[in-house]
């Protein structure tokens, strides 16, 4: 098959990915995103929501940082689609300006990515689970040159946090990486939310060993 022939064949199947996706009807407590492009392991990925340690996390997280972005006209939303192309997201946590209709796609259904200054992922048990976190979706995210992202990671040895930055769209890569293990505090370094410190009170403390 020639490249151009790959091409074509890579966006029907991306645009029939996206109709499967408008039209899928889950039963409550799942979610489905379409986190990469066809070519780049692209598929529908469907799995329940957070288990109830991941939901105390991520809550903790977006009331703190609510707080602290306190007037300042931006908000931390959860339970939102984040839309690049034909990629849809559904993040734990996603920093934005708190009332701007610009933001929303035409049809309503998300946010655009575009619009998006930080995401946060609580990494859920299981390989695929950590890899999609970890791998596809640090991809995904850097080439949409999403500035931040922080994974608040449970299953990396007893709990890390990782704040990347300096998204690199072309490499689908972030060139900033600061990680840091539970119990050490990990500072937003940029954008609405700089200053902002995910500490222990957070992620809990440090995960005993399994």
């Amino acid at each position: 098959m020639t490249e151009i022939a790959e091409t074509w064949f890579d966006r029907r199947l991306d645009e029939a990915l996206w109709r499967a996706w408008l039209t899928m009807e889950l039963d409550e407590g799942f979610r489905a995103e379409i986190i990469e492009a066809v070519e780049d392991s692209g598929r529908i990925d469907v799995w329940p929501v957070g288990r109830y340690v991941h939901a105390k996390t991520a809550n903790r997280l977006r009331d703190a940082m609510g707080g602290f972005l306190d007037g300042g006209g931006y908000a931390v939303y959860s339970c939102m689609n984040v839309i690049h192309g034909r990629r849809v997201w559904f993040p734990d946590g996603v920093l934005a300006l708190e009332d701007d209709p610009e933001q929303a796609t035409d049809d309503g259904i998300g946010i655009k990515a575009a619009s998006v200054e930080l995401i946060v992922e609580v990494v859920s048990p299981g390989r695929e689970s950590v890899e999609r976190d970890r791998v596809r979706k640090c991809r995904a995210y850097a080439r949409a040159g999403i500035p931040v992202y922080v994974l608040i990671d449970d299953h990396d040895h007893h709990g890390t946090v990782t704040v990347l930055t300096a998204p690199s769209p072309a490499e689908a890569t972030y060139a900033a990486e600061h990680r840091v293990p539970y119990g050490t505090d990990a500072v937003i370094p940029e954008g609405p939310a700089k200053g902002f410190v995910i500490s222990e009170a957070i992620t809990g403390p440090p995960r005993s060993a399994t």
